[in-house]
């Protein structure tokens, strides 16, 4: 039973609990900078799981033949390569969405969720439990990212998925497809998703302590 509770705490860590970008508040650079549609969100957010998911599985394969003076270095020279690989993917089978993220996903060498997971998680666990994470952390880091792209898009633009909704002439809120507006998006969101959490956790909370009382009470009569 604890090993199944520990399963699914694991598996939903990344996604709510320590989400990377509305609770740890990692990767802010490409979160800010590449959101302006759903799909840059999304695009983004699966080249990063890609790299976090090959880092990981190396990082986890080779941690103990690395000298420790070396580690971050030979981290960085994985993560670089699962990048470089990912870019040149793009690069010949997406060219439209490579070109719109431009010169983000290079700087993914560099996204500290990438590094952090490595470091703190892959260089410490065995492959399952590192596949895992990596697995569990890109796809909230994922859906952070088109939640938000979603919402700029819907509010800037007055379309969804590059699909509009509303009139050619129509008045959007331009400021939403721009920086500002991407800390304001994002603002409301944390907020949102946090709050959501908090009572999410107290319902949980409050669930196993009325099942807890119910044994207690049975037993008194």
């Amino acid at each position: 039973m604890s090993d199944a509770s520990g399963f699914r705490g694991q598996l939903t860590k990344g996604i709510f609990r320590e989400n990377p970008v509305f609770a740890m508040l990692l990767g802010m650079c490409p979160v800010l900078g590449v959101t302006g549609t759903a799909i840059n969100g999304i695009g983004m957010g699966l080249a990063s799981s890609v790299v976090l998911l090959g880092s990981n599985i190396v990082v986890a394969l080779i941690k103990d033949l690395i000298p420790e003076k070396v580690r971050i270095p030979a981290y960085i020279v994985v993560i670089a390569s699962f990048v470089t690989i990912v870019d040149l993917t793009m690069a010949a089978y997406l060219p439209d969405l490579h070109e719109s993220l431009g010169l983000f996903i290079p700087l993914i060498v560099v996204n500290c969720l990438i590094l952090g997971r490595a470091e703190a998680f892959a260089s410490r666990n065995v492959l399952a439990s590192s596949v895992l994470d990596a697995v569990t952390m890109g796809v909230g880091f994922t859906m952070a990212l088109t939640m938000l792209g979603a919402v700029r898009e819907i509010l800037g633009s007055g379309s969804l998925f590059g699909l509009a909704f509303v009139a050619e002439d129509a008045t959007t809120m331009l400021l939403f497809i721009m920086p500002p507006g991407a800390f304001i998006a994002l603002g409301f969101l944390i907020a949102g998703v946090n709050t959501g959490v908090k009572k999410a956790r107290a319902l949980a909370a409050a669930r196993r302590d009325t099942v807890s009382r119910v044994p207690a009470t049975e037993g008194a009569r």
